[in-house]
């Protein structure tokens, strides 16, 4: 088990918690470490504390990280499409339908089903036993490049890059209607519906920042097919920023207008390049997903 304690300097003074936990310990998710408070497991200057507690100068915080829980989820031998694989970590082009970690109602066919067979035990548990080595996921209809770690080194390394905003994040998407512009930037925060707790949305009062970058690759009759650089990485932000600038993703039912013309499951979304450093050499490496079958189709039609 790892054990920790810190003594809170005057920097820290009045935080949340959570929050603060979370800026000493990059390794650990906000939602995990909330889960340990809950649990009695956080203790400030001897005794257990509320998620509402704020640290004061001098508070001293201690907990034990437990050791990672054999995760219970049944690994099954579903082929991946590997883009990139080393001791440390695994990149893999995930299809279209695919969810990417075991959740309520998705238990068996997942992205973490199929690394645990790939990998056996050499996947991070450092986020708990129901996300073995994921460190950011993408939509269950949105294609394209996901990185795994397989160790707690890695996973804390590759995490410290996503909160830094350091890694590259190239996708490729159609939208509806034709973009006036070149190149754009969207800089609106984003957080849940305030009516639709299903549905993120453009929250300006409880949203968190959000930018994305956009340039046109393509013009068509009724679309546009661009590429969008993520800055941050808020659940659904690409989707939700071009469909609050009027250009909802081609296909995506949850923030576009209407239905797609085209049989299309779900969003045309994929991301494409992932660029990080390596946790081991500390050398920049990017990855490239070649665009899936439908999408090529797609945009080889008369759209």
């Amino acid at each position: 088990m790892n054990e920790f304690c810190f003594e809170i300097t005057e920097e820290l003074e009045n935080e949340r918690i959570d929050k603060c936990l979370s800026m000493l310990i990059d390794s650990l998710s906000r939602s995990f470490i909330q889960k340990m408070i809950k649990e009695n497991n956080v203790k400030a200057n001897g005794e257990p504390v509320k998620g509402s507690y704020r640290v004061k100068t001098d508070d001293i915080l201690e907990f034990v990280l437990p050791e990672a829980v054999k995760p219970d989820i049944v690994p099954e031998n579903i082929p991946l499409d590997i883009l990139y694989e080393d001791k440390d970590v695994i990149v893999v082009n995930k299809p279209k339908g695919m969810v990417v970690h075991p959740a309520a109602g998705h238990y068996s066919g997942t992205l973490v089903n199929a690394l645990m067979y790939h990998c056996g035990d050499g996947l991070s548990g450092i986020n708990g036993q129901m996300r073995p080595g994921i460190v950011h996921r993408i939509d269950k209809d949105t294609t394209g490049s996901v990185i795994a770690c397989k160790n707690d080194l890695a996973h804390a390394c590759i995490a410290q890059q996503l909160k830094d905003h350091s890694i590259t994040r190239r996708y490729h998407a159609v939208c509806e209607g034709i973009l006036p512009e070149e190149e754009g930037v969207i800089d609106r925060p984003v957080g849940r519906h305030p009516t639709d707790r299903k549905k993120m949305a453009v929250n300006e009062k409880n949203g968190k920042n959000a930018v994305t970058h956009y340039r046109v690759l393509k013009r068509f009759e009724k679309y546009t097919y661009i590429e969008c650089r993520l800055e941050t990485g808020r659940t659904h932000q690409i989707r939700v920023h071009m469909a609050s600038i009027g250009h909802p993703l081609l296909g995506d039912e949850v923030y576009g207008n209407r239905k797609s013309p085209f049989s299309l499951q779900g969003q045309t979304l994929h991301a494409k390049t992932l660029g990080f450093r390596h946790p081991a050499t500390d050398t920049y490496l990017e990855v490239d997903a070649p665009l899936p079958e439908y999408f090529v189709r797609l945009l080889d039609s008369k759209l």
